[in-house]
């Protein structure tokens, strides 16, 4: 499967769509499966059954579309450019570079471009929301025991 970035911001009447759609679908979050009626516009109707986590990922596309968000869908496994890679944890692509240079995010070079894949990135970004939560409790901690914030 390729990944082609396709970028569609969603109309006002799409945003109203998958408002409406999102309220529909959010009773059956708790569900391990859910059977779907689908009727398109040109006449076709199929009966089809989702497993519960994909119920959850469509739910999660309507969430940000019905926010007036375009969304994108990448693979696990996929690799992906050191800019995409940096704009999914937030930082410039030259903190990236030093990231990858230093070994913290595993990646390789396809001629002179760095190829990091998705999953890695992820890894990394978990581990290092652990770190901030982990330092957080130990400050708010610290904080109690010194008497702070009365």
């Amino acid at each position: 499967m390729s990944a082609q970035k396709i970028v569609h911001l969603p109309t006002a009447a799409e945003v109203e769509q998958a408002k409406v759609s999102s309220r529909t679908l959010s009773k059956y979050t708790d569900v391990d499966r859910v059977q779907l009626s689908l009727r398109g516009s040109n006449g076709e109707a199929d009966e089809l059954v989702l497993p519960g986590h994909v119920l959850q990922i469509l739910l999660d596309v309507l969430a940000e579309v019905s926010q007036g968000n375009a969304i994108s869908l990448i693979p696990y496994h996929q690799e992906i450019s050191t800019q995409d890679a940096a704009n999914l944890l937030n930082v410039s692509r030259p903190f990236l570079v030093k990231l990858l240079e230093a070994g913290d995010i595993p990646f390789r070079k396809v001629g002179a471009h760095r190829r990091v894949k998705l999953q890695d990135v992820l890894s990394y970004k978990e581990q290092v929301d652990r770190q901030r939560h982990s330092a957080l409790d130990e400050l708010a901690e610290l904080s109690q025991d010194e008497g702070m914030g009365y």
